[in-house]
């Protein structure tokens, strides 16, 4: 949202967290081996693939294929069956996100448990091209205009105490299911409980608890509920919004990561996407280093801020170049920037994504489906 402030991801210690971690007192911090500061993958430093290692030089030709190829992956998807382009549309998909089987080691590509989606669950449906998000919820007269812009989906704070705007008054049902059928994807996003740790002032009223995995539970169900109640159906994904907390601190990180895992078993049992959006340089990183050790309960979707001021959906130095792929990743590359279109004006953050979208249940009291095909890549437009 426009109030955060994540910070641009530099080297420095990675906590130990523990998998298990849950109610009671955090464990002390320890030290832990600096990470190499690079910018982009590379093969001497890149994790080995268990079971297969590669020849020497294969996986620096990979990455530099793969991102050579990421902005062509976008348009070269081919329309979905179920679904009409929208505003700033380029490659869409009802597919699902599969998920890579589990491998010995602690340098495995795999990303969170259950990335294919809710047990028993429809495939999920994915975007490919640009998103903005909002503090609040524009009117849909702005949400028309916006249909020049570049941006095909919109993030939609739709719950969660930590709201930086907790009085959504456009957002209702109707709204959901207008902008949707205007050909907007939408991303809804669940602003909870933070880090004890979290570095926003603003925010520490709402730390994380004594209770981590009890509260994590409890929230978890309050995103379902509050999803429900706006016609957000199951197989959809809820990005759960943890902001930038301090770095170095192993009993806040544990604290943090016993309330994600949980949020996201209680999301997924009831038959949702547990997606995860936070700082690269915190939240995103420890989640890299425990989907790394194995830990299990992780999100099915990465939405990661690093404003680096262009998209690097493949290239983020925080992630290992397969995890959270393929179609599970957003990039917020820019943040708290004003931009205006058809004579409307909102201030908004700028984000990449190849990820999944809401799936809308309620139909609009009036449908406007009127597609407006606008190139991810050729657009001379942020």
């Amino acid at each position: 949202m426009s109030t955060r402030t994540p910070p641009t991801p530099e080297p420095g210690p990675e906590p130990v967290l523990d998998p298990e971690a849950g109610p009671g007192p955090a464990p002390e911090p320890g030290p832990a081996p600096a990470p190499p500061a690079v910018r982009a993958p590379a093969a001497s430093s890149a994790p080995a693939r268990p079971r297969c290692a590669p020849p020497p030089g294969a996986r620096t030709a990979v990455a530099a294929v793969l991102v050579a190829l990421a902005g062509a992956a976008l348009l070269a998807a081919p329309p979905p069956a179920t679904e009409r382009p929208g505003p700033g549309r380029t490659a869409s998909a009802t597919r699902a996100v599969p998920a890579v089987p589990a491998a010995t080691g602690s340098d495995s590509a795999k990303p969170g448990s259950g990335a294919g989606g809710a047990p028993g669950g429809a495939a999920p449906a994915t975007f490919a091209g640009k998103a903005f998000d909002t503090c609040e919820a524009p009117p849909l007269t702005v949400m028309e205009a916006w249909r020049g812009s570049p941006y095909g989906a919109v993030g939609i704070y739709f719950g969660g105490r930590g709201r930086g705007c907790p009085v959504q008054k456009e957002l209702t049902p109707d709204w959901v299911a207008s902008a949707h059928a205007m050909g907007w994807r939408l991303l809804p996003l669940f602003v909870g409980s933070q880090a004890p740790c979290v570095d926003n002032p603003a925010k520490r009223k709402y730390a994380i608890g004594g209770a981590p995995t009890a509260q994590g539970t409890q929230e978890g169900g309050d995103a379902v509920r509050a999803a429900r109640a706006l016609g957000i159906g199951t197989d959809s994904p809820l990005y759960l919004d943890v902001e930038a907390y301090a770095r170095g601190d192993a009993g806040c990180a544990a604290t943090t990561l016993a309330f994600v895992r949980a949020w996201n078993r209680e999301v997924r049992r009831l038959g949702y996407l547990p997606g995860f959006y936070s700082s690269a340089d915190t939240g995103v990183r420890d989640l890299e280093a425990q989907r790394r050790a194995g830990t299990e309960d992780l999100p099915d979707v990465m939405w990661f801020a690093h404003w680096s001021g262009q998209p690097a959906l493949l290239t983020e130095p925080a992630l290992h170049p397969e995890a959270w792929t393929p179609h599970a990743r957003i990039h917020q590359y820019v943040g708290n920037v004003t931009e205006t279109y058809g004579g409307r004006t909102l201030s908004i953050d700028r984000n990449a994504i190849d990820a999944p979208v809401a799936r809308v249940t309620a139909p609009a009291r009036s449908d406007s489906r009127l597609p407006v095909p606008l190139s991810f890549l050729d657009s001379g437009r942020p």
